[in-house]
């Protein structure tokens, strides 16, 4: 469903569980940089009312999500930690259009988050099937299928509002691009590192 050309090796469970406090943090930062992105494509499309209402939606969630590991963090005893870099992202967000329409722009943007939500579903899914600790195991099933939603919502809104552009064609660029880059991923105990 997601068309993830390369799939996470699951012995970076492995990394996560050497670490399982800098994953939750950097998991935490994610859904709070999630929610902005939502809000963010609010703001700059509110004359799009269907995708205002559903991206609304998606902010909830992904502060939610946000709360939720926040919470998981204070139970173990830490505290949330300083703001992580993404990198991951960063070079995802390079491969965005420059110089389009709106539309474009538009269509690009929801894209480049279909793309996030896509990987992250993925690393949550070898995260829920892989990690010894039970209760962080069924926590990432469930984010899982969230994601799989916002992925879903964000490619839909693309393939709505870009009528008059090839967005299959854009979307397999996205995950050939997507593909020359997660090589480099998957060895920290990051979501996306």
């Amino acid at each position: 469903m997601l068309g993830l050309k390369l799939a996470t090796d699951p012995r970076w469970v492995n990394i996560v569980e050497s670490n399982i406090d800098e994953i939750l943090t950097d998991h935490a930062w994610c859904e709070q940089k999630a929610a902005t992105n939502a809000l963010s494509l609010i703001v700059n499309n509110p004359n799009y009312t269907e995708m205002v209402t559903a991206l609304i939606e998606i902010a909830k969630e992904e502060l939610q999500h946000f709360e939720q590991v926040h919470e998981l963090i204070k139970a173990r005893g830490k505290s949330l930690g300083l703001e992580r870099k993404d990198n991951y992202v960063n070079e995802l967000y390079k491969f965005m259009q420059k110089g389009g329409s709106r539309k474009q722009s538009l269509v690009d943007r929801l894209l480049f988050s279909a793309m996030i939500e896509a990987r992250s579903c993925e690393r949550f899914r070898v995260l829920s099937e892989n990690i010894k600790d039970a209760e962080l195991a069924k926590f990432y099933r469930d984010l899982m299928i969230s994601e799989a939603t916002h992925y879903t919502t964000f490619i839909g809104f693309a393939r709505k509002y870009g009528d008059d552009i090839d967005v299959d064609k854009r979307w397999k660029e996205w995950l050939e691009f997507e593909a020359s880059i997660i090589t480099n991923y998957g060895k920290s105990e990051t979501i996306h590192g």
